[in-house]
């Protein structure tokens, strides 16, 4: 197996804020899997707030190539588990070589990534469309830019009820309500019977991820759904919200990739959790990953290629909230490098 990479800064196609902070690229590290005539690819985002950098990711993939291409690749899982030990505490590098590694046993049977598990790739939630802190205007203006089914709204401000009120004076779709871990306690208590008065549908991440005491009270008399985020990370997480939230949001690239986020698919829904997959603004390679499991899940937001202005790859499509999934082995991307997103 031959590995390979390409690191890359995206441009957003506005300066992106949320509580933790403004951005106006996303930097990210495409890698490739090789074996015979196969190649398969994978995304990992750099993410400055969990610390990662590109050249972090790069220096412990350059340390751990050789032994990454000598490994005798035969299924996912195994690989994964392979990663896991190789590269303890790195689960942004394991994501994006974990996607690589079923993007080429997909490709290697011919099959898209969703029918290695049974699936049909027609169904699952629509994705929704997030609208960053901003102005009001500026948040109107970005709304009004991208008609969409569904929103998600970036909030943390004390202006935040002001400002949903001016975008729900323009549409009638249901709001996601994201905090960011921005709220304490009785912020949140004081906002959630507005928001829902608001057409707010969910909160996700009202408070701090380790303030577990007052989610727990929080979920007790909160008349909306609430979401995990930054307190749901890895699989020993998901036990945890179950008592503190009523979902949790999946990240591929923090829990390590479509291995274990498949076994936190299945572990929520035994403690009857609701689902939703998120995304850290991966380009269509990190969302083609996400989209192969929309099916299993409730919620979905992998907007990322919708809100760059540069995109790596070609195979995914957007219609009003409707993610369509490529038809080709594998995930079904073509990587060409850095292009002009036109959606």
């Amino acid at each position: 197996m031959q590995v390979r990479y390409w690191a890359h800064e995206l441009q957003f196609r506005h300066p992106f804020t949320i509580s933790k902070g403004t951005k106006t690229h996303q930097p990210t590290l495409v890698v490739e899997l090789e074996i015979g005539n196969w190649r398969g690819y994978g995304e990992a985002p750099a993410i400055s707030y969990y610390q990662v950098t590109l050249e972090n990711l790069v220096e412990t993939l350059e340390k751990n190539r050789a032994a990454i291409e000598r490994f005798a690749f035969t299924d996912p899982e195994r690989f994964w588990h392979f990663l896991h030990h190789l590269i303890p505490g790195n689960p942004f590098l394991i994501c994006a070589l974990d996607m690589a590694g079923w993007d080429l046993y997909a490709k290697r049977k011919g099959i898209p990534l969703y029918q290695a598990w049974g699936g049909t790739g027609n169904t699952g939630p629509l994705t929704d469309f997030t609208i960053g802190m901003d102005t009001p205007e500026r948040m109107l203006f970005k709304m009004q830019e991208r008609p969409w089914p569904v929103y998600k709204i970036k909030v943390g401000s004390p202006e935040d009820i002001s400002m949903l009120e001016k975008l729900r004076a323009h549409t009638t779709v249901p709001f996601r309500v994201d905090a960011n871990a921005g709220w304490d306690f009785e912020t949140a208590v004081q906002l959630i019977p507005k928001l829902s008065a608001l057409g707010v549908e969910l909160v996700e991440q009202p408070l701090a991820k380790e303030n577990w005491e007052e989610m727990e009270r929080l979920k007790s008399i909160s008349c909306l759904p609430l979401f995990a985020d930054e307190s749901c990370v890895f699989e020993k997480d998901v036990a945890t919200c179950a008592s503190c939230f009523d979902g949790i949001n999946i990240k591929l690239t923090k829990c390590g990739g479509i291995t274990p986020a498949r076994r936190m698919i299945k572990q929520a829904r035994a403690l009857g959790l609701k689902i939703m997959l998120g995304s850290m603004n991966e380009s269509t390679i990190g969302s083609a990953a996400i989209g192969h499991l929309k099916e299993w899940v409730d919620f979905l937001d992998m907007d990322g290629p919708l809100l760059l202005a540069e995109d790596l790859s070609s195979g995914i499509s957007y219609q009003e909230g409707i993610v369509k999934l490529p038809s080709q082995a594998g995930l079904g991307v073509i990587y060409a490098g850095l292009q002009k997103n036109e959606q």
